[in-house]
């Protein structure tokens, strides 16, 4: 018991260390206003670049825009959000910038290994005929929220996996035992359900190839920032 509490300790000690050493950098990055306006900069040069990879056509990959389903990825958490949008071409490019989404305050863009992003709509060609049927019926804003729900509660993402408080702590959110429009309405579409596990699962663990910071496939593509930021820096 003893050790496990020194354990525990020493845990504790390193992220008080860590989190000292963040702060003193952003000390040392904002020094200045010359300092704070080349610091803004710095980042949205390279949110901008995300964003750019997240969206833009790119090799045999056309624009992507609609309703997409995305998870972003950091080196050692591993998948930390899930979410899902009908607006790709403008919600994608501002999840790296923050301006409307709380991931990038928490998990900075410049420490993601990958973003996976899925165009559900290009699975439903596989999907039974009745199933493309109830998707028409629940609209595309129910289906994505459906599918974002299954995608959650496959992977149970740490960020998507607790609810802030007004009372400056957290509680757990039971996923499985959900009652949202996207739980309720998942039991519907069991074959697109598992279509998209199954593209999430390939595209989770494409390679970044060689000179590249982008994978695209027939049914979306992989972001990463880790090696843009290695090729180009901030």
């Amino acid at each position: 018991m003893d050790d496990l509490s020194e354990q525990a300790r020493a845990t504790e000690q390193v992220h008080e260390d860590a989190y000292d050493a963040w702060r003193s950098s952003l000390a040392t990055l904002l020094g200045d206003a010359a300092l704070l306006a080349r610091w803004q900069e710095r980042r949205y040069r390279f949110a901008h670049r995300v964003g750019a990879l997240l969206t833009e056509a790119h090799g045999a990959g056309s624009v992507t825009k609609g309703p997409v389903l995305y998870g972003v990825f950091a080196a050692g958490a591993g998948l930390c959000y899930v979410g899902q949008t009908q607006e790709a071409e403008r919600r994608l490019r501002d999840l790296p910038v923050g301006e409307s989404h709380h991931l990038a305050n928490t998990v900075p863009p410049e420490v993601w290994e990958r973003v996976v992003v899925i165009r559900w709509p290009l699975l439903l060609s596989g999907a039974p005929v009745p199933e493309q049927t109830e998707v028409e019926d629940m609209g595309a804003a129910v289906c994505g929220l459906a599918l974002e729900h299954t995608l959650q509660v496959a992977t149970a993402p740490p960020l998507n996996s607790r609810r802030r408080r007004t009372s400056g702590d957290w509680r757990p959110r039971n996923l499985t035992q959900s009652r949202s429009r996207g739980a309720v309405h998942a039991q519907r579409i069991p074959e697109l359900r598992r279509l998209l596990l199954a593209a999430w699962q390939t595209l989770s663990e494409v390679e970044a190839p060689a000179g590249e910071a982008i994978a695209v496939t027939d049914v979306g593509r992989v972001v990463f920032p880790s090696m843009l930021h290695k090729m180009h820096g901030g």
